[in-house]
């Protein structure tokens, strides 16, 4: 996608963009009017303009080159003056990478594909609290082996009680990690505050029973003015772990509680409404670029997709791309640990595993509650499967010897 000429271009103190551009203009002339749009120009010549003003703070177009008829990959670099970090903070990185262009009349379509950030613009978000290596210990896991996990189904309904019932048969099943789902905030049947109670209780049973910790997602998504105090409140109940919808929060929601001495534990960002912006392959934004500015926010485990193997759209190379943004150097900040979810059951985790390694989350919902013998067994398959792998066994052969794991590939085979 993005070429390694055009990857070395992506460095260096100011901002600079690759912009997958669908045109019938000439290239050189399209790629321009983006540099403009975002930074000095407008559409006419204005009487305010200023060869100064150019110079100091136009964007500049470094590279173009055709990837298809009327498909063309354009690298636009942005002075790091054009931005405001400290104040404007992600919001007005945003308004500069990706504002206007989409809306350009001579663009049949634009898809901003990757980024680099100087330091000077990262060095002014908090970035993650624990990442990856502090969510392992805080569990007591070597990163040798993925975090299981699950999503407590269905999405809502369940009160506190039925739900901390849910979280205590997984753990019990040896699932390390499990998560509210997106929809589910502070509703009427399942109060947060009542619900993080029940699942903080669940959780200690777990742990004297078994010796093992677990950790929860409370989703804390909530209006910016807000987020902070139930964060709080929260905690204050007896929460391992707290969540947001990043997109539909906003970066700033992450910033605030990354920033914020109080919240004292990991931050869990799911990326619902994404698809709306980053699944057409021509217009819109990668999740890379949403998995580098969570990095930079402050986020310490993000989805990034199933690797084309799940029921969710997605891309093995695309998803690749989202865990070396949190994973791959960034100027010093701490690895985010890289989340897969949607559509995963334990036919699909040596695939999984063989695509992104060992160092993540997996996440099953209805891939757990929907085994054939309950929570437990759907939990126990799911390590099941990740000791085959680690074996290097065939899960059928594997499965021989493990009823739970059988029942699961029975019902939903390898793939």
């Amino acid at each position: 996608m993005i070429s390694k000429s055009e990857s070395k271009l992506m460095t260096g103190e100011n901002v600079v963009c690759a912009y997958r551009v669908t045109t019938g203009l000439q290239i050189g002339k399209a790629a321009k009017a983006i540099a403009a749009e975002q930074s000095t120009g407008t559409w006419t010549t204005v009487s305010t303009r200023s060869d100064d003003i150019d110079r100091r703070l136009a964007g500049r177009v470094l590279s173009t080159r055709s990837v298809g008829k009327g498909e063309y990959i354009a690298v636009i670099e942005f002075p790091l003056a054009d931005f405001d970090p400290n104040e404007g903070g992600v919001p007005q990185i945003l308004s500069v990478i990706s504002g206007n262009l989409f809306g350009l009349e001579d663009l049949t379509a634009v898809r901003l594909e990757s980024m680099h950030l100087p330091k000077g613009i990262v060095a002014s978000f908090p970035g993650p609290k624990f990442g990856a290596e502090g969510i392992y210990s805080k569990l007591g896991r070597e990163p040798d082996r993925p975090l299981l996990g699950t999503i407590v189904k269905p999405k809502i309904g369940l009160n506190p009680k039925a739900t901390a019932k849910y979280v205590y048969r997984v753990g019990m099943g040896g699932l390390t990690n499990s998560k509210d789902d997106e929809t589910l905030t502070d509703q009427k049947f399942c109060p947060i505050l009542d619900r993080t109670r029940a699942i903080a209780e669940a959780i200690d049973r777990v742990k004297s029973e078994t010796g093992r910790k677990m950790m929860h997602a409370i989703n804390i998504s909530t209006r910016p003015d807000r987020i902070l105090d139930l964060a709080d409140e929260v905690i204050s109940a007896g929460a391992t772990e707290l969540m947001v919808d990043v997109l539909t929060c906003g970066f700033p929601a992450v910033q605030i509680l990354a920033e914020d001495q109080s919240v004292t534990l990991p931050l869990h960002i799911h990326r619902t409404m994404h698809g709306a912006i980053t699944r057409n392959p021509h217009h819109g934004i990668s999740m890379e670029i949403f998995a580098q500015l969570t990095r930079m926010c402050g986020g310490d485990a993000l989805h990034i997709g199933t690797f084309g193997i799940g029921k969710m759209h997605g891309e093995e190379e695309e998803d690749l791309n989202s865990k070396g943004a949190l994973t791959g150097d960034f100027h010093g900040r701490l690895d985010v640990l890289p989340v897969c979810s949607g559509g995963v059951h334990p036919g699909l985790l040596p695939k999984i595993l063989k695509a992104a390694g060992r160092k993540i989350q997996i996440q099953a919902g209805g891939g757990v509650s929907g085994h054939p013998q309950g929570l437990e067994a759907g939990a126990r398959a799911m390590n099941q499967a990740v000791d085959a792998f680690i074996a290097k066994k065939s899960l059928r052969k594997y499965a021989a010897d493990h009823r739970e794991l059988k029942e699961a590939l029975d019902k939903w085979g390898e793939g």
